[in-house]
């Protein structure tokens, strides 16, 4: 498994929102199955030590599924390196206290009880059996599979994971593994990746341009619905017009406009359809700057592009990766992801944007047309 190029140190901590709202994300008292190197890069919040954040969302409990490459024992708990393909974690797992208080219980009432059972049910027998299984799932040797669910802690400046439960997982056929590959881009992508946004109950309503960001937010999250749900690859701005209409209409008279005339029903409707417009503008500007749409010429006639659904884009990026890896440079290591851009805005369009090119290779990878090699290089099976 390879996780996409991601900084999760470059946040500022003015993006880190107060401690009071942090149970509003519902990633916040989840298992977030984050990337090891993501958890190992996250930031500390600056206002209660023992809580992480990745892109502006409270974590504390991680989910982490890799290979044993390590491990060392201890009296009461076992040190496991977990290798997910993105980086190593200490994974500190305590040994089961009362499962070994069972098993001494159980090894000296099996003499006690062994001449009276004379080959029926033995209780003491049947609990020792249990132990040794429930030992033989917690104890595990270099190379075999651990699943480890737990709190992320900080010892010694090296960041660790408190399990609270792990376990060995059988996987023969690579079936798990398959599928958690294929399941946490996908949380990235509806997820992890997109900023936490507070709703309007939230926020200070006395606070400026409250009401205009929350009206944004919402005209924003309407798009990006409609693109994905209708599967567009292409539009104008007045083909989605109509779509941000009743959100409009439905806002009080204030948030129109401070200087909206109140008489007449013609200034009225002019008001609003200018708001109409400029929303729509702000709101395509959002999804340009998130790399969700471009536009591939820039000229009187708006078009913009979806960039996931685009064909075009999706196959000239192929091509560049493929025909450049078969050059000496970049043969072992694959293109980085910047020689990608540089080659996109000159065979493609000049329009655009590194977030657009990074969420096309996500699409890419996800279809398994490409392959992350290492930190932001990319290459072609």
């Amino acid at each position: 498994m390879q996780a996409e190029e991601r900084d999760p140190e470059n946040q500022s901590v003015g993006e880190e929102p107060p401690s009071i709202l942090w149970g509003l994300d519902p990633m916040f008292n989840a298992y977030s199955r984050l990337y090891v190197k993501d958890i190992l890069q996250m930031r500390e919040s600056c206002q209660v030590p023992g809580i992480y954040f990745y892109n502006s969302h409270p974590i504390f409990k991680v989910d982490v599924l890799g290979t044993v490459v390590y491990k060392r024992e201890r009296e009461d708990f076992f040190c496991y390196g977990v290798d997910d393909g993105t980086g190593v974690i200490n994974c500190l797992c305590w040994k089961d206290e009362q499962c070994k208080d069972q098993g001494d219980t159980a090894k000296s009432g099996a003499t006690s009880l062994g001449s009276s059972t004379h080959g029926g049910f033995d209780p003491a027998n049947e609990l020792k059996k249990l132990c040794q299984a429930q030992r033989c799932l917690s104890t595990l040797d270099i190379g075999e599979l651990l699943r480890v669910r737990g709190p992320v802690k900080t010892s010694r400046q090296q960041r660790e994971v408190m399990a609270s439960t792990y376990y060995k997982v059988s996987d023969p056929v690579m079936v798990v593994q398959i599928s958690w590959m294929m399941e946490v881009p996908r949380l990235y992508r509806e997820c992890y990746d997109k900023p936490l946004r507070l709703e309007n109950g939230a926020q200070d309503p006395n606070a400026p341009g409250t009401s205009a960001v929350s009206l944004l937010g919402k005209a924003t999250r309407i798009l990006k619905d409609f693109l994905k749900d209708r599967e567009v690859t292409r539009f104008r701005p007045y083909d989605i017009q109509e779509i941000l209409q009743p959100l409009v209409s439905s806002q009080p008279q204030k948030t129109m406009s401070k200087q909206e005339p109140q008489a007449g029903s013609s200034s009225g409707l002019s008001s609003s359809s200018n708001h109409l417009r400029q929303l729509l503008r702000e709101s395509l500007q959002t999804l340009m700057d998130e790399g969700l749409v471009f536009r591939k010429v820039k000229s009187q006639d708006e078009v913009y592009h979806v960039t996931e659904q685009d064909k075009d884009l999706l196959m000239a990026i192929r091509d560049i990766i493929k025909e450049d890896c078969r050059r000496e440079k970049y043969a072992e290591k694959g293109c980085h992801v910047l020689h990608i851009l540089s080659s996109v805005r000159q065979r493609y369009s000049h329009n655009v944007s590194k977030a657009a090119l990074e969420l096309a290779l996500k699409a890419l990878e996800c279809n398994s047309d490409i392959i992350s090699t290492r930190d932001s290089h990319y290459a072609v099976f």
